[in-house]
């Protein structure tokens, strides 16, 4: 009887406090748990603090000092006070987003290539480790519609190009590493246009770069933005101006918190979503031949080819285009520049135009160079640089200009350009 009575008392006894957790025991199980969730969330959250100001968007004021960070559940925001205005704001004009600017940037991206709501958002959540549903991917497009004016040719586009074959991506080894990029898809339609019919030459060009560039040009090659001779200016007027590309730099540099990451990140949403960019860093390359050529055959002024010629050097001068648009029935060489009202890259603008019409015969009256940065956009005819008419056009081709462009204003390259070494006056001033 005893023993019955013991073993059930011993059996009640290890229920109730040795099989049974203890309450420290579950708090720490709670604790670990916590922890690893933690750790999940750290690997899900992509904390991006955006670019520093760089002045107060109320007046505009420069005097303003940090003020903490805002926690989000997602990223952290820095805060800047103004000393003029007393008003706190952040360095972002595209605000109350649940997810980081970035992840709403790539999602956008990847659906303008062609791929579906739920296909993007499967992307987001391998590739950013956010889960984001399809509705929201959906919303994004519409609310951001007005930065992407490629989605109007994305329906058409998909019926002869999948998402995967509209774009060829390769990455060359140029003393650096190059990305080039080119949208087959948004080329067709553009050439389906009749003021662009002449431009086949540059699919073809475009066609061939993966497989037919020579390599080894730029190896061995000067660099054209390291070139130090000067084209004459004379009866060159420069016009500046805000359009898509200076309204997108600010859509997208605003989510970008390293400047060596802002040429790729400008690049791919450009490819992606905007409707007249067909390449980004296009390969270039001219030969000693080919400037003979324009010189002697074409007539062109070209900077420092006869002390190239009396040197007997081996004249191959090789560069990369950022931004290759076709538009308005011409061809447009873009460069992003930061601070592009500070810089000057008359030349570098000129060889690019010059090695990309001999490497596809297209003329260089079809030519537009421009730079630009998220506030400034500055453009110029090539042709008017290497080619000199009489004077008495001078006056007239301003004129003229002015107004078939009825937007911004004509200015002499004379007026603001100085020689090396010595204070330039504003680009932007008096236009």
């Amino acid at each position: 009887m005893l023993k019955m009575i013991f073993s059930r008392v011993s059996r009640i006894w290890k229920r109730l406090f040795v099989l049974s957790p203890a309450p420290q025991d579950t708090k720490k199980q709670v604790t670990s748990s916590e922890r690893e969730e933690e750790k999940e969330v750290k690997k899900t959250e992509e904390i991006s603090v955006e670019r520093v100001a760089e002045a107060c968007p109320y007046c505009s004021s420069k005097q303003f000092v940090k003020r903490g960070t805002r926690k989000k559940k997602r990223e952290s925001v820095q805060l800047y006070l103004c000393r003029s205005c007393r008003k706190t704001f952040t360095a972002r004009f595209v605000k109350g987003r649940q997810y980081p600017l970035h992840t709403v940037i790539d999602a956008l991206n990847y659906y303008h290539l062609g791929y579906s709501f739920t296909e993007t958002a499967s992307i987001m959540r391998v590739k950013h480790a956010v889960d984001v549903p399809a509705p929201t991917v959906s919303a994004w497009v519409e609310e951001f519609k007005d930065w992407c004016p490629y989605h109007r040719m994305r329906e058409y586009a998909l019926k002869t190009f999948r998402p995967k074959e509209a774009v060829e991506v390769t990455s060359m080894a140029h003393r650096q590493i190059y990305r080039f990029r080119y949208h087959r898809a948004k080329l067709s339609l553009l050439l389906e246009d009749y003021k662009h019919r002449n431009f086949g030459r540059i699919r073809d060009y475009l066609e061939s770069v993966s497989a037919e560039t020579p390599h080894q040009y730029f190896q061995d090659g000067d660099r054209i933005s390291e070139t130090k001779e000067r084209f004459s200016y004379e009866g060159v007027y420069l016009r500046a101006k805000e359009n898509y590309a200076t309204k997108i730099a600010r859509f997208v540099l605003q989510a970008v918190n390293e400047n060596k990451f802002r040429h790729e990140a400008l690049q791919r949403f450009m490819i992606a979503t905007d409707s007249v960019t067909v390449a980004t860093e296009v390969p270039v390359y001219i030969t000693g031949e080919d400037i003979e050529h324009l010189s002697k055959v074409l007539g062109f002024t070209i900077a420092g080819f006869e002390e190239w010629k009396k040197s007997k050097k081996r004249i191959l001068i090789t560069g990369h285009i950022d931004f290759l648009q076709v538009r308005n029935g011409q061809i447009h060489i873009l460069d992003y520049k930061p601070h592009a009202e500070k810089e000057r890259p008359i030349e570098q603008l000129t060889w690019y135009a010059l090695a990309l019409s001999r490497l596809t015969g297209v003329r260089l009256y079809e030519f537009v160079c421009a730079w630009f940065d998220d506030t400034h956009y500055f453009e110029f005819y090539p042709l008017h640089v290497v080619m000199k008419k009489t004077k008495r056009g001078g006056k007239a081709r301003k004129k003229k200009w002015d107004a078939e462009l009825k937007v911004g204003m004509a200015r002499s390259l004379t007026d603001v350009t100085a020689l090396p070494g010595k204070r330039r006056p504003s680009i932007v001033e008096k236009i």
